[in-house]
This record gives C-alpha cells, sequence and structure tokens, in this order.
C-alpha cells in the first residue's frame, strides 16, 4: 500500500487508533473507578482526599478530557474529521484539570509532571495526527 496515494490509509493509522483509543478507554475507566466511593476506597491513601476535595469545575475537566479523548480517537477509527474538533475540546479538558492538580499537596513533583506530560504528549500529538490524517485524505 502507498502511503502517499490520496484516499489510502497507512496501516500505522489503524495502529496509532487503537493504541490511543485503549489509552483513552483507560483514563474513561479511572474517570469511573474515581466516581465510585467503594472502588475509591482501595486507592491509596495519599490520593483519596485529593480525589474527594477536588471541585467540581475539576470533575468535569477531566470528564470532558477522557470521554472527549474516546470519542476523538472513535471518531479517528471511523475516518472521521470531526475527531479534530472534539480532541481539540478534550485538550481544553486536560489542559482545565490538571490546573487543579498545581494546587493539590500531596503529590511529590515527578509524578505530577509525568502524568501532565502524558496526558498532554498524547493529545496534542492526537490532535496533530487527526490534522495528518484529514490532509492525507485517511479521514473526511
Amino acid at each position: 500500500m502507498n502511503d502517499k496515494t490520496v484516499g489510502s490509509i497507512h496501516w500505522s493509522f489503524w495502529i496509532i487508533s487503537v493504541v490511543t483509543l485503549i489509552f483513552n478507554i483507560m483514563g474513561t475507566l479511572n474517570y469511573f473507578v474515581q466516581m465510585n466511593a467503594d472502588s475509591l476506597a482501595s486507592f491509596p491513601e495519599q490520593y483519596r482526599p485529593i480525589i474527594e476535595g477536588r471541585p467540581a469545575w475539576a470533575t468535569t475537566a477531566f470528564a470532558i478530557a477522557v470521554f472527549g479523548g474516546s470519542l476523538g480517537c472513535l471518531l479517528l477509527l471511523l475516518k472521521k474529521s470531526a475527531a479534530f474538533y472534539v480532541l481539540t475540546v478534550s485538550l481544553l479538558g486536560v489542559m482545565v484539570s490538571m490546573m487543579h492538580i498545581f494546587g493539590v499537596a500531596g503529590f511529590n513533583s515527578f509524578e505530577v509532571w509525568i502524568g501532565i506530560l502524558m496526558q498532554l504528549v498524547v493529545t496534542v500529538f492526537l490532535i496533530w495526527y487527526s490534522k495528518l490524517a484529514e490532509s492525507k485524505g485517511w479521514t473526511s
């Protein structure tokens, strides 16, 4: 398959789309676990107060980030160019939810930066990749 031909989809498109969908589904599952009091009780003691004390705006942003990321990856798999817009909204959710983490004590700086960087890098990559896929004719 020639990846330079408009409309032919390179094999890496499918790998990237599936792997990032799994990554975002894990985030969505994490959201549901954090919303369940019984599941939250199994979290390490240092994390529970941070999650339990999270303001509604940060929880909403977290939901937008993970559901937007999952939907964006699903749209990418379905070859829809709307993935770009949904993933951009997801990035806004990531950035707003990260604002809360900066003000919370109890995380060492390494944990904070790794978590922030991983989410930001994956989301920014997905936005870029969705535009690349559109420019190559892989999405419409």
